[in-house]
């Protein structure tokens, strides 16, 4: 069989698990849910185009903020002054952080930047490289050894190759993904853009991702959807590799766009990024 018929073929069995797959009632209202804050996130989307890439550092003071609210700089200043950089996911601008921002800053965290790409981007590794980049001058102009990344969809391999195969274990102290293909998806069959066959299963980048990785003290969280519309099947967005501290988070009812605006996953991240010697075990 030649290779286009390959091609053909494989998005066909794409196209079939996902038409089988969405017939069920909790897809349908995960769908219904996701068309809401894909209305809400589409309006936003132009104003991340204005802002360019963006690395921006949000400073707030106790002023104004309830106990709570505080709680986080009063009782933990060095998790609170830890960088966080948000990174978006393929298509798309640092707007869809906007709900999780909001929330990191009303906890106490003082330091958030955004990691952004080009919708032109053909390979994760190179933007790992300027990833790790971008992360090395916010630890040099803050003064921190160590930085947490959260990464949406793309964003979430991106930084996991950063620390994997390019030394980014020695900063980032944790990385949240969401809704990330940590083992690729059969979705991606269904384009032949350079950087998507970097997202399917069977690709060169996955298995290099599937090489040891020895001495990797970072810990990862991964949150993943049982109604995620673009990592099929959706537990390929869990992280699962023998030498990683990973914990894997299942989201229920919600869509692949949905996540970043989710109000208990949000919660859950800021706790996670509050509790700095707190390990996940393998899962």
């Amino acid at each position: 069989m030649t290779s286009w018929q390959d091609e053909v073929r494989g998005a066909l069995d794409g196209l079939a698990y996902g038409a089988r797959s969405a017939i069920t009632p909790r897809v349908l209202h995960g769908a219904a849910v996701e068309i809401g804050w894909m209305t809400t996130h589409l309006a936003m989307y132009p104003l991340g185009l204005l802002g360019g890439s963006g690395s921006r550092a949000e400073r707030l003071s106790l002023a104004g903020l309830t106990p709570s609210q505080r709680s986080l700089l009063v009782n933990d200043v060095r998790a609170a002054g830890t960088p966080i950089l948000l990174a978006h996911g393929i298509i798309d601008n640092h707007t869809i952080f906007a709900l999780m921002r909001r929330q990191l800053m009303r906890r106490g965290f003082s330091s958030i930047h955004t990691f952004s790409y080009s919708p032109l981007t053909v390979d994760v590794r190179r933007t790992a490289e300027r990833m790790g980049a971008e992360i090395e001058a916010i630890c040099e102009a803050s003064g921190s050894d160590q930085i947490h990344v959260v990464g949406h969809s793309l964003g979430g391999l991106i930084a996991r190759y950063y620390i994997q195969k390019l030394g980014g274990h020695e900063r980032v102290h944790t990385c949240v993904t969401l809704g990330t293909p940590h083992q690729g998806t059969v979705a991606a069959r269904l384009l032949p853009w350079p950087l998507v066959k970097q997202l399917r299963p069977e690709s060169d980048l996955m298995e290099e991702l599937a090489e040891p990785a020895p001495g990797v003290p970072t810990r990862f969280v991964a949150f993943y959807s049982d109604v995620d519309q673009l990592i099929v099947p959706q537990r390929r967005a869990r992280l699962r590799h023998p030498d990683l501290i990973a914990r894997n988070v299942r989201v229920r009812g919600v869509g692949h766009l949905s996540l970043p605006f989710h109000g208990d996953t949000v919660h859950e991240i800021t706790g996670v990024l509050a509790h700095l010697d707190d390990q996940p075990q393998t899962a």
